[in-house]
């Protein structure tokens, strides 16, 4: 983790389990160890010792909600990352944050504030012109696009640190003197960047900075006044938070999404919202608001368009596949936490073929058809199916190889494991297990 300063042995392990409290940033290491090793947040409270008082520019999701604010800590955080961008060492000096810890700081998403004075630069020693045209804003949010959909085809190992740097640079930009139109779409843009660095960063496994970035993220679509994207910025919160077993989190941060952009979100936006609370409530164990959810999600879907409006690139991902993956999934964790249940592993098989069948004509959305594929073969080794389930891991093998996403490789595995453990007479799995051994490497770099 860079802490190449940190060692210890058994006298101190049993010194640290009789009370004593070791100095940082031994506790931020715990922290994460353990979070890693349990696939859910260990805060270092948990482990009995203390944190130590940091800048909230170094961690913490506690923040000032203020532009000036906001611009000085997604450059210093942005610059960071880009200086010690080797996996972990950012993870010594972050905590993740879950439960009150994190939800209270982001219900002040709703708070109105007054609005921020512009930046202003030094007139001795100016860096730039300090107006862009509209040609530049505009190249602007096509780069961000252009990245998204990076992104969605290769992964978030690949461009990760390219998205970092164009983050930093349009933080430069907020910090010179600019109009107020030109100030909104900026944040709006460094919003967006955050969101997908923050993305990025969960899907090569890097948990605590994709946190920060989310939630400096919803700091810039607040200045810029953009809910529909706070909403979704809060999505993926949410769904990391799921990814780390806190449903209950998860669910706390869709509702104020749904609160935050009743008014405004359109209704592919509303639509995914709906498919993301039902996948909370799945991982919850509450299968009728799972079910209502869905429906919502589904009846929603059925009005994309026809209001008119125009859609923001960042919410064009949720199309009819991912809409049949999101629903599946979350009658494939109804199964789960229902003690493997075959009827909700039935409920899921037809849902996420029309994903995969879907997803299997989109070049453009590669991840979402590696999990997709992935999630089919779970429902299949749910219903006690390996051999379907090892053909379909083995052609999510053949995609996962192709990008670079840390968290398709992990449900991969996790998936080959449990097919090993309960099908280990099976020849198929056997066979299956071996190549993935061989082909699939242990974990992605990020970069």
């Amino acid at each position: 983790m860079g802490a190449h300063h940190i060692s210890t042995d058994t006298s101190r392990v049993r010194r640290w389990l009789d009370g004593e409290q070791p100095r940082e940033p031994i506790p931020r290491i715990l922290s994460e160890l353990f979070s890693e090793r349990f696939g859910s947040v260990v805060a270092v409270e948990d482990l009995g010792l203390r944190t130590a008082h940091q800048s909230p520019s170094v961690s913490g999701v506690d923040l000032p909600w203020a532009g000036p604010q906001t611009v000085a800590l997604l450059s210093d955080f942005s610059r960071s990352d880009l200086m010690l961008a080797r996996r972990g060492f950012l993870g010594t000096s972050l905590a993740l944050a879950a439960g009150p810890a994190l939800i209270e700081p982001m219900q002040r998403w709703l708070v109105p504030t007054p609005a921020a004075e512009p930046a202003r630069a030094d007139a001795a020693a100016p860096r730039r012109p300090t107006r862009l045209s509209r040609a530049e804003l505009d190249l602007l949010e096509t780069t961000t696009v252009m990245f998204r959909q990076w992104d969605a085809q290769c992964g978030g190992g690949l461009r990760r640190k390219a998205v970092v740097g164009q983050l930093h640079e349009v933080t430069d930009l907020l910090q010179e003197p600019q109009p107020s139109g030109t100030a909104k779409r900026l944040f709006k843009c460094a919003a967006e960047l955050a969101e997908l660095a923050g993305w990025m960063s969960y899907d090569v496994g890097l948990q605590p900075t994709a946190q920060k970035y989310f939630v400096l993220a919803l700091h810039a679509a607040k200045e810029a006044g953009d809910k529909p994207l706070g909403s979704y910025i809060l999505s993926s919160m949410s769904r990391q938070m799921i990814h780390l077993g806190r449903p209950d989190d998860a669910l706390e941060l869709i509702h104020l999404a749904q609160y935050g952009s009743r008014d405004c979100a359109t209704a592919r936006t509303q639509a995914m919202l709906y498919a993301m609370e039902a996948r909370a409530y799945a991982n919850m164990g509450q299968p009728s608001k799972c079910k209502r959810a869905v429906r919502m999600a589904e009846d929603t879907f059925a009005d994309v368009g026809l209001d008119g409006e125009p859609e923001p690139d960042w919410i064009r991902f949720f199309s009819e596949a991912e809409l049949n993956g999101e629903n599946a999934h979350s009658y494939r964790d109804l199964a789960y936490v229902a003690g493997r249940s075959p009827t909700y592993a039935s409920l899921a098989e037809p849902v996420m073929r029309r994903a995969v069948h879907l997803f299997s004509e989109d070049e453009d959305h590669q991840r979402s058809y590696a999990l997709n594929l992935v999630g089919m073969a779970t429902v299949h080794l749910l219903k006690r199916e390996p051999e379907e389930a090892t053909q379909l891991a083995e052609s999510a093998l053949g995609v996962a190889r192709r990008i670079r996403s840390e968290r398709v490789n992990t449900r991969l595995r996790k998936t080959v494991d449990t097919a090993a453990r309960d099908f280990a007479d099976v020849p198929e799995v056997a066979r299956l297990t071996d190549i993935l051994t061989a082909q699939l490497p242990e974990a992605a770099e990020a970069v």
